[in-house]
């Protein structure tokens, strides 16, 4: 049976072209990207995946072909056959890499024809993303999106490659394994032949890969799936790629230095960037301090500051009731803030409100003297103290926030941010690298009455805190460190627990009983018994990285067919319905009550 393409063979991608091919007989093959009749003459831009070249159907050349070009519309594939000639003066397109030649059609086929696709395919599509995520593979087409699927092709490329270089193997873990909610809840999935057991998907793979370790397999990575239950956001979906690391016998020295040499690679191999190391360590309390985020964007200054020592007697009701009752004033300087609008404090204002905040105050420092509503509870003297301790000069305006620790570092490192992009301090070329150290290793949990752990149950305490588990477990600090990236939280890990007695004092303080420890982690204790090594790991969530390598507003343009932020994929309509015989095989009743 003959093939469609019987006798034809692709010679050159359509990105591939160039003056030195003119002459060449060549094939192409694609889509017809669009299609244009200039007086008789067809022109047609074939595209594939590494671009895109201008064919040519004119009737001198050959009447048939161009007589068959008529009938051919957008999205229809077709292969062609020519000559690559020059583009004749004035008409190079210096924007397109194939933009010097053009290829005159001497044989043309339709493979296939098309329908009219639901939304232009083209870079820049303003179609609904509901629309764009039900054609999925349409969508994919765009060239933008091809980019960033090939970048990320690449960076995984690079990363497989680094490790290998450097003697990691490449194990795979179960994906069926045992629930042991720790963080998001897990996705869960029934057991046809265990009638009542569930399997979960894992969130991680953290107690498989230190078993590794325990197992001897000394440098192990993987690049896999994980799945978490939780409500998403732009940066987040239930499955995500993780870049999975750990190894034994190191320190965190020894781990931060191998990852900087694989970012210094992956920079100068995607992005020709060359980045400077050693990148900045900060630890946790100053993040917090000065950017009020563990995860600060450190391309930029406008860093905050406590001031609750200057405030904690004022007359102003609000500052000072905050400090009193354990939280917290902040304040940041917005310098050279000069231009700002009444509008623009309002608009700030109401960003902070919708974060939680119960309003944000301001002193403006103007060459005549300061202005503010609060200038009069303040005082002239406190608030000219204040100005000072902001290095305030006429033209800034100082912003304060005031309540509750928590939720003050929480909007005021937003609105950070948003003076940051409204002073145009953010420059989108750079790319500022810094680890986060010295995590707490242990939060109050208020709802449970229990202490939680900040990162997992298996980080292991600075040595020199471990005494405070006696005391204060609260002030123990975690061998753990977090690559901060433009503010993005890319990568985070820790100093792994090796030892069955420090395992056994953090399950003591996160409240575990015996049953609940040997219920959930049984094995795992088990296994610390025989001869664990000192060990560490790290993961990337390797989604985000590319997100940031690309430029892109969304983790869901650098993943081929995602999710929405309700966990659905618009294109295949799942999660679906099953019938009732699957729910019997498994087992299930469904306990739903069904609105209209």
């Amino acid at each position: 049976m003959l093939s469609l393409l019987d006798n034809w063979r692709r010679t050159h991608s359509c990105g591939e072209l160039r003056s030195k091919d003119v002459g060449k007989e060549v094939t192409l093959m694609g889509w017809v990207q669009r299609r244009r009749d200039h007086g008789g003459v067809i022109f047609i831009d074939l595209r594939d995946r590494e671009g895109l070249t201008q064919v040519v159907l004119n009737p001198e050349y050959d009447k048939n072909v161009h007589e068959l070009g008529e009938n051919i519309r957008n999205e229809y594939v077709i292969a062609v056959t020519g000559k690559v000639e020059n583009r004749p003066e004035g008409t190079v397109n210096e924007g397109l890499p194939t933009g010097e030649v053009e290829v005159y059609v001497s044989n043309l086929k339709i493979l296939n024809n098309a329908e009219t696709p639901p939304f232009v395919i083209e870079d820049y599509s303003n179609a609904n993303e509901d629309i764009r995520l039900k054609y999925r593979y349409l969508d994919l087409r765009r060239p933008v999106l091809q980019r960033n699927i090939m970048l990320r092709h690449s960076l995984i490329k690079v990363i497989r490659e680094f490790l290998y270089e450097k003697g990691f193997l490449d194990i795979e873990t179960p994906f069926l394994t045992k629930s042991t909610p720790e963080g998001a809840r897990d996705y869960l999935v029934p057991s046809r032949v265990n009638p009542g057991r569930f399997y979960a998907l894992p969130q991680s793979p953290q107690m498989f890969k230190q078993l590794l370790m325990v197992s001897g397999f000394d440098k192990y990575f993987q690049i896999v799936k994980c799945f978490r239950d939780e409500d998403l956001r732009a940066d987040r979906q239930p499955e995500f790629t993780q870049l999975d690391m750990e190894m034994s016998f190191i320190d965190r020295a020894d781990l931060m230095k191998l990852i900087e040499e694989l970012f210094v690679k992956i920079f100068k191999e995607i992005m020709d960037v060359e980045l400077k190391k050693p990148f900045e360590i900060m630890s946790y309390d100053e993040a917090m301090e000065k950017y009020g985020h563990d995860a600060p964007d450190t391309r930029f200054g406008l860093h905050l500051k406590t001031i609750n020592d200057l405030v904690k007697d004022c007359d102003f009701k609000v500052f000072a009731d905050s400090v009193k009752s354990g939280g917290v004033v902040k304040a940041i300087n917005a310098k050279g803030a000069t231009d700002f609008s009444r509008k623009d404090i309002d608009d700030l204002t109401n960003y902070s409100v919708s974060l939680g905040a119960k309003g944000l105050a301001y002193i403006k420092v103007n060459d005549d003297g300061l202005q503010s509503p609060i200038v009069k509870f303040l005082g002239d003297n406190l608030a000219n103290e204040i100005v000072k301790e902001m290095d305030g000069k006429p033209g800034d305006i100082i912003f304060f926030g005031a309540g509750s620790t928590d939720i003050v570092n929480l909007y005021m490192s937003k609105v950070r941010l948003k003076l940051g992009k409204m002073l145009g301090l953010i420059d989108k070329n750079k790319y500022k690298f810094v680890w986060v150290t010295d995590f707490p290793l242990l939060e109050w949990d208020e709802e449970e009455k229990r202490y939680a752990a900040v990162h997992h149950p298996f980080t292991a305490p600075v040595d020199e805190d471990l005494e405070y588990f006696n005391t204060d477990p609260g002030k123990i600090r975690a061998k753990a460190y977090d690559l901060v990236l433009n503010g993005s939280e890319i990568g985070g890990g820790s100093i792994r627990i090796h030892r069955s007695d420090i395992q056994e004092k953090m399950f003591d303080a996160l409240g575990m009983t015996e049953e609940e420890r040997k219920r959930k982690f049984g094995f795992f204790i088990d296994a610390l018994k025989y001869g664990t090594p000192p060990h560490g790991g790290i993961a990337f969530g390797v989604d985000r990285i590319a997100t940031i390598l690309t430029g892109s507003e969304s983790i869901r343009d650098v993943i081929a067919f995602p999710k929405t932020q309700r966990a659905t994929c618009m294109m295949s309509d799942a999660p679906s319905i099953v019938d009732d015989k699957q729910l019997k095989e498994l087992h299930i009743k469904l306990d739903i009550v069904k609105e209209d």
